[in-house]
């Protein structure tokens, strides 16, 4: 290892000197490893990168060798896993020691750990799930992709601005992109700003501040936990699709809407739209977001779509038309935010936030798409939270 690039909470990206004497980049993560040093020597999977994947494309560090016949860092293990188990957490609840913990997560592979899921006996808030629970009509922001979670932070940051009320926003990632939460620099940094008041990790996902062993019980620690007024689930970065109907990652969307309504939550359903993208199936409203709300989404929601101008509104209106949208959901139509006001909301947010890499200025459409579902969720929110 040559270099260490950046080292936040759970996770160092490095610099690595290969066998060939080519130099790549790897993510080594410390929730349950040691951390490295220059000159360590580490055995990396080198999987992603062979298959020359985009989001996915690191290397992974697997193990860290041992140095000059000295015991391996992993007998630091415990240690350091207990260290990073007990970051502060933005929530003012009752604290979560992970080293009680129980629960699984990668079960019966070599990277298994525990983790004290909400949920299980050792929990402080075990005895609230026994019982049923209700979101309690609390609104639910349910994206497709990665990128699609700080856009709509921004967003909703700048509207609590204007208005001068405070919306506690928390963040549920699901199991269907990258499994640690640690991975994600967007999350990272919103936390840094203070924007999230919580994470949560469900199914596979770890190193959220609260644990949750499904999508339905972490969509109540959201609430009932972190005490969240608006929550936005969304997959860790990184997606899976092969150019079939069904077969795409994101059609967990349709999976959550449809749990969101059977706790008593209200889904909005964040559209996958773009101009820009080159590939007929995701042109316009993508295919992915008109799947779910056909076959996927299984009772009635109100979803919300920009009413855009000209050529690209009539496109729209068409696919909607054909996918007989209105037939099964509550349709509106919004007036798109204003690209000086995504410029604006943006502002504070020092990270770029990109679809397929393409920004605001290249890709308006798809913050189109965005801020319609946030804003809707936003209004609804002020009219329903007394």
């Amino acid at each position: 290892m040559t270099q260490i690039l950046e080292h936040r909470h759970g996770l160092q990206e490095l610099n690595v000197k290969m066998q060939n004497g080519a130099v790549s980049k790897a993510i080594h993560y410390t929730d349950d490893h040691c951390q490295v040093t220059v000159n360590d020597q580490v055995l990396l999977n080198t999987t992603a990168v062979s298959l020359q994947l985009g989001t996915g494309g690191y290397h992974i560090v697997h193990a860290v060798l041992p140095r000059n016949g000295e015991e391996t860092c992993e007998a630091n293990a415990s240690s350091a896993f207990e260290q990073a188990s007990c970051h502060s957490c933005l929530f003012d609840s009752k604290p979560i020691d992970r080293s009680r913990g129980h629960i699984m997560k990668l079960r019966y592979t070599s990277l298994q750990r525990p983790v004290l899921a909400a949920e299980e006996q050792a929990s402080p808030y075990h005895a609230m799930f026994k019982h049923r629970q209700s979101l309690l009509g609390v609104p639910v922001l349910i994206g497709e992709l990665h990128s699609m979670l700080p856009a709509a932070v921004c967003r909703l940051q700048q509207l609590s601005r204007e208005s001068g009320i405070t919306c506690r926003i928390a963040y549920v990632m699901s199991d269907g992109g990258a499994l640690p939460i640690a991975f994600s620099r967007h999350t990272a940094e919103l936390r840094k700003l203070n924007w999230l008041v919580g994470t949560v990790t469900y199914g596979h996902a770890y190193g959220g501040d609260v644990e949750a062993v499904n999508k339905y019980t972490a969509l109540l620690a959201a609430r009932h936990v972190l005490k969240a007024d608006i929550v936005i689930v969304t997959m860790g970065p990184g997606s899976v699709g092969t150019g079939t109907r069904l077969g795409f990652s994101g059609l967990e969307t349709g999976e959550l809407m449809n749990a969101s309504v059977a706790l008593g939550g209200f889904p909005w359903l964040i559209p996958r739209i773009s101009f820009a993208d080159s590939r007929p199936s995701h042109h316009g409203i993508s295919h992915h977001t008109l799947t779910v709300l056909q076959d996927i989404a299984a009772t009635r929601c109100r979803v919300v779509l920009p009413d855009l101008q000209q050529e690209q509104g009539v496109y729209l209106r068409q696919q909607a038309e054909r996918a007989l949208l209105s037939h099964k959901h509550e349709l509106e139509w919004r007036a798109p935010v204003s690209g000086s006001l995504w410029e604006a909301a943006l502002v504070p947010y020092a990270l770029s936030i990109l679809t397929m890499g393409r920004g605001l200025s290249a890709d308006p459409t798809y913050f189109a798409g965005i801020g319609t579902a946030v804003e809707a969720a936003w209004d609804y929110w002020l009219e329903t939270r007394n």
